[in-house]
């Protein structure tokens, strides 16, 4: 038995594409590229980018911790049930006085 002289798979062209598609347009020269090509230029901002990003790509204490996030959930909603509830309260008092 010979061996199979067949490719493994099948093999087609590559499609060919338009040439708006290959060779696009650049890209407008908008406002915030200008901006952001000035803060790239700039040591001092680029400086300031840069830690603003890492700023905001931190792990942040409610994903971190999330059980003491719940306590201070559950303590912020009995604080603020305790002071409506003393809010009422008072208010019912000067209102009675008053009627």
């Amino acid at each position: 038995m010979a061996p199979d002289t067949r490719p493994a798979h099948e093999h087609h062209a590559r499609v060919d594409l338009p040439d708006w598609m290959r060779n696009p347009t650049p890209p407008r020269r908008t406002l915030g590229r200008h901006v952001a090509d000035l803060v790239e230029r700039l040591p001092v901002l680029r400086g300031a980018r840069r830690s603003l990003w890492r700023w905001r790509d931190r792990r942040r204490v409610t994903e971190s911790r999330p059980v003491v996030t719940v306590a201070v959930f559950i303590v912020t909603v009995t604080a603020t049930f305790a002071l409506a509830a003393w809010f009422f309260y008072w208010l019912y008092l000067t209102l009675r006085d008053t009627l």
